[in-house]
């Protein structure tokens, strides 16, 4: 019988981590769904994973903080390596930096930044004994080109690109591919504040994106046989940066 391989969604219970962890599950992974405090959202996506005929499984921690996210994942990962992580954690906290404050730089690296740190050190050890896997971060057009306003939250995102590049560098001869996929504008409740009006000009595509564009890249980073991408990022953002 083979064995069913499990994808690691963080972050999983919401927007774009919602569609990635349906969009894998539709590829035939069970799912390991990390979420800090929806308990409802995460136990909806459960309900559209377990329809799709794969199992779920919910943790609930702050990615933010190492020992909830050691306490929470390393029994798990001692008895069984996921094949796929996808980080997706991430807040915004945002400021024009002359007025962000100490607590919404610190909030927001320690999610968006630190978060991968922490869920990689913990997980990263059963991928290499196992000689396989797939590595996503989701980072952000912010963390390639820069937003005003929004300096923490771009620092946290080019952090990511950065520390997968060096990642895919560590890990690639032991057939661990790591990615990176970077949305534009993507319809979530993180973006609804955000004035369609003036964005949608800057857009070639003329649209905004839905989690959907981007669950679909991911699951052909985590399941796609004839792999040869490594160390790259990916833009998911209807034309708005190159």
């Amino acid at each position: 019988m083979t064995k069913k391989r499990i994808a690691l969604v963080v972050g999983g219970s919401r927007g774009i981590g919602k569609a990635i962890a349906r969009e894998l599950a539709g590829c035939g992974f069970d799912i390991w769904l990390t979420y800090k405090s929806n308990q409802e959202a995460a136990q909806s996506v459960r309900k559209d994973i377990e329809a799709l005929k794969q199992q779920c499984e919910l943790f609930s921690f702050d990615v933010s903080s190492h020992a909830e996210t050691k306490n929470a994942l390393a029994d798990k990962c001692d008895e069984t390596a996921p094949y796929a992580v996808v980080f997706n954690a991430g807040i915004t906290r945002d400021n024009l930096l002359m007025w962000t404050t100490k607590e919404e730089w610190n909030d927001v690296i320690a999610t968006n930044l630190n978060g991968f740190y922490n869920v990689m050190h913990v997980v990263l050890f059963s991928m290499l004994k196992e000689k396989q896997g797939r590595i996503i971060a989701i980072s952000s057009t912010a963390g390639e080109v820069g937003q005003a306003g929004q300096v923490n939250y771009s620092a946290s995102k080019a952090g990511l690109i950065g520390a997968c590049k060096a990642l895919a560098r560590e890990v690639g001869k032991k057939n661990i591919y790591v990615n990176v996929v970077s949305p534009g504008f993507i319809e979530t409740d993180m973006t609804k504040k955000i004035p369609h009006d003036k964005i949608l000009p800057l857009i070639p595509l003329a649209r905004v994106g839905s989690a959907e564009d981007v669950a679909s890249i991911v699951g052909y980073l985590c399941s796609e046989k004839n792999m040869y991408i490594h160390g790259q990022v990916i833009g998911v953002n209807g034309g708005l940066a190159t």
